[in-house]
């Protein structure tokens, strides 16, 4: 009974993650559609207007810099954009970067194309990549975060528009997506095939900018070692390959705050992988030192 209610909790901690992700996939993709139609002057009341780049987080975050030196934002943001940044840093800096792992539709749309891509190469999957090269290409993220910014203070105009995947994939029946965009959605839909979330992982300069905060977030993984089996199970349910396994708190840049890795999901065992605030853990932490004589 125990093993059945174990199975019950895990499916319903994933499905719910997907729910969200589909209705946010979709939210975003009736967005995208109604601001077309709104340019050719059809309405329909029921459904959200606005534009892609209105509900887009990360305009507000490249805008900042000119929202405080300038008084002014970036071409095409908008001042929603300025508030979803501030609320997904927040959110960030409570929990880790949960808009990655729970909301951003591109993200979900990674993970689609890595089911197609588990069938055709089962255990293979995600291990094309020697562990070095991967642990190199995962800082890279960064230097184009850092180029996306600097491009967009001095230009003062949304640059990474041109090459972004998640323009291009909602997009793409627009007209307004350039051929670099087309190319750099292609690339990601075929590394998907044999990586999960590569832009995730390798590009991403919003997923960066929040990665940061796993550093100092309120909310962390914990990983409880006395009751730790070491079946890797963590390891393996891990989107971003992080060795969960072997550390006592999860702090690498990379967690996208997915769950997956946790005792609700993934983890055989109870209260062994699981949320817990870092005062906690550093509770915790005080308490086994001391029991130790430490």
């Amino acid at each position: 009974m125990a093993v059945v209610n174990k199975k019950l909790q895990a499916k319903n901690v994933r499905n719910l993650r997907h729910i969200i992700q589909a209705a946010f996939f979709v939210l975003v993709a009736v967005t995208v559609t109604m601001e077309k139609l709104g340019e050719a002057g059809i309405k329909i009341p029921i459904l959200p207007s606005g534009s892609l780049h209105a509900i887009c987080p990360f305009g507000g975050v490249v805008s900042f810099w000119n929202l405080l030196n300038l008084g002014t934002l970036v071409k095409k943001v908008h001042e929603s954009s300025v508030v979803l940044g501030v609320i997904g840093l927040f959110l960030a800096i409570l929990f880790g970067p949960v808009i990655c792992g729970w909301i951003c539709p591109f993200g979900s749309f990674q993970e689609f194309i890595a089911k197609i891509g588990k069938k055709l190469f089962g255990k293979k999957y995600n291990n094309f990549i020697p562990k070095k090269i991967d642990r190199v290409l995962r800082y890279l993220r960064y230097l184009v975060f850092a180029w996306v910014s600097y491009m967009t203070v001095v230009s003062g105009k949304l640059i990474f528009e041109a090459y972004d995947p998640y323009f291009a994939l909602f997009k793409f029946w627009t007209g307004e997506v350039a051929l670099t965009g087309f190319i750099a959605l292609g690339a990601v839909v075929v590394l998907s095939l044999f990586v999960e979330r590569p832009f995730c992982k390798y590009a991403c300069p919003y997923g960066a900018f929040l990665g940061i905060t796993n550093l100092f977030r309120v909310f962390g993984i914990r990983r409880n070692a006395p009751t730790c089996i070491s079946c890797n199970a963590c390891n393996k349910a891990c989107l971003m390959n992080i060795d969960v396994a072997s550390a006592k708190v999860v702090r690498d840049h990379q967690c996208i705050s997915c769950l997956e890795c946790t005792s609700e999901v993934a983890c055989p065992v109870p209260a062994t992988v699981e949320v817990m605030s870092f005062a906690g853990q550093a509770k915790d932490s005080y308490a086994e030192k001391k029991a130790s004589g430490k």
